[in-house]
């Protein structure tokens, strides 16, 4: 039902923009579809996290992770019940780590410079890790991209050592630590993705 509401659309948008070519309605697709899609996976998420029981600490972590998450990127996963389990899995998960495992005292403030040391180190090697549908190509945006990760990390990560809330802080070191092993090369393969960049830049090598 998504797709073809998503291919009624770009159809649509294609009619009205006659200069559109297929690589730009691929990438107009792919945005719709994200769109459409995040809207019920969002409320599922929301739905099952209160039922879990930690529903406004899931909203929380929610906005806590998305700035460091759309600066940096990471994977995605290419059906729609594989994306509500995943997204759910991961913010609900986060937020129960943080209330049975929280992260007090000195632990605390060794797991804050352990991941913003990971975080710095993969953030460099694959930040803005981006999608196959949707490369990030030019050299400016990537490095903006890659500076905005750096700082959204360390902004977010410094909250979580000035706030006075165990629960919440851990929700905030734990959120940057999974959102960050998102990105990674292993993250990619386990979940059958690509980096956009490459894609493009391989085509580019083989067509010359």
């Amino acid at each position: 039902m998504i797709d073809k509401i998503c291919d009624f659309l770009t159809n649509k948008i294609r009619k009205q923009n006659p200069d559109i070519d297929d690589e730009k309605a691929e990438v107009i697709h792919y945005g719709v579809e994200l769109i459409i899609g995040e809207i019920p996976k969002i409320f599922i998420m929301i739905a099952i996290a209160f039922l879990l029981g930690i529903g406004w600490y899931t909203i929380l972590a929610f906005f806590i992770i998305l700035p460091y998450r759309n600066f940096s990127g990471g994977f995605h996963l290419k059906t729609h019940i594989g994306c509500v389990v995943c997204t759910t899995s991961i913010y609900c998960g986060t937020v129960l780590l943080a209330k049975y495992l929280p992260l007090i005292g000195n632990i605390k403030y060794i797991s804050i410079a352990i991941v913003w040391i990971f975080g710095m180190i993969l953030v460099k090697k694959y930040a803005p890790a981006d999608t196959e549908n949707v490369p990030i190509l030019t050299k400016k945006e990537r490095t903006q991209k890659r500076i905005l990760s750096y700082i959204t990390l360390t902004i977010t990560l410094a909250v979580s050592l000035v706030i006075n809330n165990d629960l919440i802080a851990s929700i905030i070191i734990y959120g940057m630590l999974i959102q960050t092993i998102s990105i990674t090369r292993l993250a990619y393969k386990l979940t059958k993705n690509e980096y956009g960049h490459e894609i493009y830049n391989n085509k580019s090598i083989q067509s010359v």
